[in-house]
């Protein structure tokens, strides 16, 4: 049996313009890395925490990298001791589902080193564990496109049910990640509790367009459906030039531009690698122009979900 692993767990978007809470993609860059290696002693710790900048606990029932690791060994009554190194190479509180990358790469991981008693997308539940840790809340639509890849749609949560949705070939997302900060817990705080039935059935047209643009791999209705009359305009605000910058990438050529879960990232979706380029390029003036700086990033969707990286029964952390 092999008793080390590294894996690397993809970054995601969540909401995805009109599906708040239930839409869900994973991308190919960036995401979090987590080497695992067994030991003899009893008990899970973190040894390494790299590119937090001090930030994360390393007590294993309190970060979403151990957390779901503790809940699966419980599952199954294994008394395994393992030691965690975790990098993170997803920026935190970037609204591109950090902590869903290191619960995602931490169960993963185990989850192969142990033999794999669970089929992959089993691994779900225990994620969420590490997502609740981190962030108050088990929401899924972070953790479930990063466990499972592609676009992910969460159709319930009681019952716990999630469904993958066909991706068009040639989808690219871009995203900028501007330096400003924005807290989840604010950005839910200033949400309307009510809104008007004209405004959700416009949502609800647009949430079913969107997830039959991408399963008949129809851009021009993707475009037309990535629009949301709900939460972005109040949303918008905490991010300076939103507008701004949506009008001048979507002048670019993208399908659609919105913010990624509760920001301060902006995605947007095309149709090539040339135009996610370059509107990555946009975006970064754009922000410029209020002098915020940021760091973009632009891939094909990622339909894989996490991957190993290494595997080795000899090699020394």
């Amino acid at each position: 049996m092999k008793n080390q692993i590294r894996v690397f767990a993809p970054a995601s978007v969540a909401n995805v313009a009109c599906g708040f809470d239930i839409l869900g993609f994973a991308v190919e860059y960036p995401g979090d890395e987590v080497e695992i290696k067994l030991k003899d002693e009893p008990g899970v710790v973190i040894s390494t925490i790299d590119g937090d900048n001090g930030k994360l606990p390393k007590a294993p029932d309190k970060n979403s990298v151990t957390v779901p690791i503790l809940s699966f060994l419980k599952h199954y009554r294994i008394d395994q001791g393992m030691e965690i190194k975790l990098f993170k190479k997803t920026p935190a509180g970037s609204g591109l589902g950090s902590s869903a990358a290191s619960s995602v790469a931490g169960v993963f991981a185990a989850n192969i080193l142990l033999g794999e008693p669970m089929k992959q997308e089993h691994l779900l539940p225990f994620a969420l564990d590490g997502e609740k840790a981190a962030c108050g809340i088990a929401h899924a639509d972070n953790v479930a496109p990063a466990l499972l890849g592609g676009f992910v749609l969460i159709r319930s949560y009681h019952p716990l049910d999630v469904v993958k949705i066909p991706t068009p070939d040639q989808l690219y997302c871009t995203i900028f990640h501007p330096d400003l900060e924005v807290r989840t817990s604010d950005a839910r705080k200033i949400l309307k509790k009510n809104i008007p039935l004209k405004d959700a059935i416009v949502q609800w047209g647009n949430i079913a367009g969107l997830i039959t643009g991408l399963m008949k791999s129809d851009y021009e209705l993707i475009s037309r459906s990535m629009e949301d009359v709900i939460v972005e305009p109040i949303r918008s605000i905490l991010i300076p030039g939103f507008d701004k910058v949506k009008k001048a990438v979507m002048e670019t050529g993208a399908l659609g531009c919105n913010i990624s879960g509760s920001g301060p990232s902006i995605f947007s979706l095309s149709r090539s690698d040339e135009i996610a380029k370059e509107i990555g390029e946009v975006m970064a003036e754009q922000f410029k122009l209020d002098d915020v700086s940021g760091e973009f990033y632009y891939s094909k969707i990622n339909n894989q979900g996490p991957k190993v990286i290494t595997q080795d029964e000899d090699e020394i952390l």
